[in-house]
């Protein structure tokens, strides 16, 4: 694409990262021009940016921080990936650093910090003011993924006894309010709060109108230790926009925002995706290296969960001998029933995720899942047996393959259901374990039911 095509999108108002600017972009990596690079990135939204940091390779990348290093600004940082922005910002000088966070929000700061090894973190410290640092590292010594690394300290808080005027001038007064911010919190003597109000509802009342006769009915507050996963659930569940967090007196330590309460429940949708499938949490800019280690482990369970699979059908090599057939079908009974579980069990973890499944309704959900197991077994019973019947015309065969998909694919919605409900209950996460435990299940039960049937009815 020419250099005109690109323009063409800046002057619109509308830089899209698409392939031409990417290409765009390299070229001017690859000849060193600083200038056409400022002008590319300059329209990109932060996430754009990041999103292209992780597409480039290592050099391409380690070039735009020699001609351009500060185009990465804070919010390109907290936009990359975990173990891409380690290596950013190692490489990037300290006063571009200082740069880069200091218009960052105390939460964005601690987000930063929290994922990066110990030099990192003292490197980024070091850049902070005194006032910031020391509310970074109070942030830090709350517990990992809890309300206090989460909340942000900037906060807008007003005494229950003002009205509408006193907080317009408190606010017009002051220009070290939070970049944005959707209530005001109202706070006892103790400063203790007791409710919230919108800033819509501020502007749009009479100044003479007291706070208290304003106040949300959603409000709430969370404890500086509560999970952030538990946080997300009930930003979520009751659509709040903000919420204070309390310190152990009772005190107004922060606020957590609908982005940030949002941003976890996205990382945990991706966990519970990428668990499933065992591959933890990796993404395209991890090393080939790196891949390997993190997929190893659960490719080793999968194959010892594979050898007991292979152990029950070594049982039958007799019954196998004499009916070659059996081989041929084998694999359709396992397929069937590990689909049908893997179906069950993808339900049942995203209902565990979102505490849509629990003790009170899951007698309801196995039995659903077994019924509906149930009745697909007897609709491809029939299918499979006339397969059977007319492949090798053989009745007999027709029956015992019919026989094996009723029992697997009950035995499928079974163990996709209680699986992960076993799991949650002995503190294993159910998206990390569940699918090789479902899958071993299937297959040593389809493997066991079809032969030893065969061996009873066959020889």
């Amino acid at each position: 694409m020419s250099g005109d095509a690109v323009e063409t999108d800046d002057d619109a108002g509308e830089a899209v990262l698409d392939r031409d600017r990417v290409n765009a972009i390299r070229q001017a990596i690859e000849e060193g021009d600083a200038d056409r690079l400022r002008a590319l990135f300059d329209p990109l939204h932060p996430a754009d940016i990041a999103d292209l940091l992780e597409q480039l390779e290592t050099v391409e990348r380690n070039d735009i921080l020699q001609l351009a290093g500060d185009l990465i600004d804070g919010e390109v940082l907290s936009e990359l990936e975990e173990d891409l922005r380690e290596s950013v910002i190692a490489a990037l000088p300290p006063e571009q650093l200082a740069e880069a966070v200091r218009e960052l929000e105390s939460d964005d700061v601690v987000d930063l910090l929290e994922d990066l090894g110990v030099p990192q973190q003292a490197a980024l410290l070091d850049v902070l003011e005194v006032g910031d640092r020391a509310a970074v590292e109070k942030a830090l010594s709350y517990p990992e993924f809890s309300a206090g690394r989460l909340m942000q300290r900037e906060v807008v808080a007003a005494p229950e006894h003002w009205n509408v005027g006193d907080t317009i001038d408190f606010m017009r007064r002051h220009d070290d309010l939070p970049d944005q911010f959707y209530h005001v919190i109202l706070v006892d003597p103790r400063f203790r709060p007791v409710g919230y109000v919108t800033l819509g509802r501020i502007m749009s009342s009479p100044r003479v109108t007291r706070l208290t006769e304003l106040t949300e009915e959603s409000f709430r507050t969370f404890r500086i230790d509560e999970r952030e996963a538990d946080v997300a659930y009930a930003f979520n569940q009751y659509h709040l926009i903000s919420a204070p967090v309390v310190d152990d007196d009772g005190r107004l330590a922060g606020v957590i925002t609908i982005d940030d309460a949002m941003v976890v429940l996205d990382e945990e949708h991706e966990e519970d995706v990428f668990r499933l499938a065992g591959v933890g949490d990796e993404s395209l800019s991890n090393s080939t290296l790196e891949i390997v280690r993190r997929r190893f482990p659960w490719l080793a369970v999968n194959l010892a969960t594979a050898i007991v699979a292979s152990i029950v059908i070594s049982l039958f090599e007799d019954v196998l001998a004499a009916v070659v057939a059996l081989a041929v079908l084998m694999p359709i009974v396992a397929s069937m029933g590990g689909n049908a579980a893997t179906q069950s069990m993808t339900v049942a973890v995203r209902a565990l995720a979102t505490r849509d499944l629990t003790g009170s309704n899951a007698l309801r959900v196995i039995r659903r899942e077994s019924v509906a197991g149930l009745l697909n077994g007897v609709i491809f019973a029939v299918l499979m047996g006339i397969v059977g019947v007319i492949w090798f015309g053989s009745p007999m065969i027709g029956l015992v393959i019919a026989a094996a998909m009723i029992v697997n694919l009950l035995v499928a919605g079974l163990a996709g259901v209680l699986v992960p409900l076993t799991l949650e209950k002995s503190g294993v996460d159910p998206a990390l374990a569940s699918g090789t435990f479902v899958t071993t299940v299937t297959d040593v039960v389809g493997f066991f039911v079809f032969l030893g049937l065969a061996s009873m009815v066959l020889l």
